[in-house]
């Protein structure tokens, strides 16, 4: 670290509704002082602002304004800019093949590729470069599954491929999909994210994801679209990008913010405080085009966790999104269940009620009426999805392909003990 403050800088650039190439939308500066606190600046161009279609990046932090926004949370970066940059995956895939040492914030943004999640893209010129016109195909995902084991193995790869391929075929530009290998492809429908899985998995996590999407779908939850792509003998989830619509002339793009973002929050311990349905409720009903809708929604969301002890629902796994000027709950995705020891008490990663994160039923329903659900109501919608769940899984699961050394496997994970249900 030098004595002087360092500075790095980039413009963002947006995709406006209904349409497929960007325009620049602002600066964005990230300065570090000698003691090596970062601060982020944002600021919109006058140009952009003077569109009458121009729309804000979000609905938290950077309203449409001419004001100089700026933030130290987030090590200096905006949560939109945040939900933009690559997830655990990404960034572990830029850290090694970049070349270069104590990457920045700001240099994990620009390294990632032009296809961020959402409708933003950055570059160091002020003019965005042209839409990218071509992926990975879905035939290529023998190749791609290929390099994601190299990576996880940590092995060399083989010299006919290229750090700048391994960018081009593992990079998804989204911080809400954890640490699982990934790739966008593409087929006739549009784009997908791949899934792969791993060979340290303790079960087929490809097939049981998808069957839980499933059972979502069957529960009454708005979910992405899902499918199994079989390679070599190994099974890859496919999950439809519901912030991407394939038009002949190119993709148009929606913003996407993630609930961290929304919720002013970080994905640090000493923020979990601020990871809670609860607070995440009263958050969309204040951007939400259809508040009721959306709230009903999440607490059925809530509850799907608990009825699967998906334990991993942590605010990057929820999304809002605005494909024309209005904000909605995204599709549900990233719905897995775990196996938690205890067989009396389970806790989801955010808060759902006055007991704090315990999935309890009477927890679950301890603040219906910020769901704006009244108490019979929400408890006959816990009770039909709980029914359901239980008497369903099993046989939704086996019909999608899960194994039943594998249901064995995650059977525990359904409506367990602790959670008090009573059909």
């Amino acid at each position: 670290m030098t004595s002087k403050a360092q500075r790095k800088e980039c413009y963002v650039y947006i995709t406006l509704p209904g349409q497929t190439t960007s325009v620049t939308a602002g600066r964005y500066v990230l300065t570090v002082d000698k003691r090596g606190l970062p601060t982020g600046r944002f600021v919109y161009g006058k140009r952009y602002l003077e569109r009458p279609d121009a729309v804000a990046l979000d609905p938290v932090e950077l309203k449409l304004t001419p004001r100089v926004y700026k933030t130290i949370a987030l090590n200096g970066v905006f949560g939109v800019l945040r939900d933009a940059g690559p997830d655990y995956w990404g960034r572990r895939i830029i850290e090694r093949y970049s070349g270069k040492p104590d990457l920045s914030e700001l240099d994990y943004l620009l390294f990632a590729p032009d296809d961020h999640a959402g409708a933003l893209g950055f570059g160091l010129n002020t003019t965005p470069p042209a839409p990218k016109r071509v992926f990975n195909q879905t035939l290529e995902l023998s190749k791609l599954q290929q390099i994601a084991d190299t990576v996880i193995n940590e092995e060399d790869l083989s010299p006919n491929i290229a750090n700048n391929q391994v960018q081009d075929l593992l990079l998804i530009g989204t911080s809400m999909g954890g640490a699982r290998p990934k790739a966008v492809v593409e087929d006739r429908e549009g784009l997908w994210i791949a899934k792969f899985n791993r060979a340290d998995d303790k079960w087929n996590q490809a097939r049981v994801e998808h069957a839980m999407l499933i059972l979502a779908r069957r529960c009454g939850l708005t979910v992405a679209d899902s499918k199994i792509v079989g390679i070599g003998g190994r099974d890859v989830l496919l999950v439809k990008r519901f912030d991407r619509e394939k038009k002949p002339e190119g993709y148009l793009r929606a913003r996407m913010i993630s609930a961290l973002t929304l919720l002013h929050s970080e994905d640090t311990y000493q923020s979990r405080d601020r990871w809670s349905y609860i607070f995440l409720v009263e958050e969309l009903r204040r951007i939400s085009a259809e508040p009721e809708k959306d709230a009903t929604e999440l607490f059925r969301r809530m509850c799907f966790n608990a009825f699967i002890s998906n334990t991993d629902d942590h605010p990057r796994n929820h999304a809002f999104i605005a494909k024309e000027q209005s904000w909605k709950l995204s599709p549900a995705y990233d719905l897995t269940p775990s196996m938690p020891i205890s067989l009396e008490r389970r806790d989801l990663a955010m808060i759902c009620g006055d007991q704090g994160r315990f999935a309890n039923v009477d927890n679950l329903l301890s603040q219906h009426a910020r769901f704006l659900l009244g108490h019979e109501q929400a408890k006959k919608t816990l009770t039909e999805m709980g029914n359901f769940i239980k008497k369903n899984w099993y046989a939704i699961a086996r019909m999608e392909g899960v194994s039943e050394g594998d249901c064995k496997k995650i059977a525990s994970a359904f409506v367990y003990p602790g959670l008090g249900f009573d059909s």
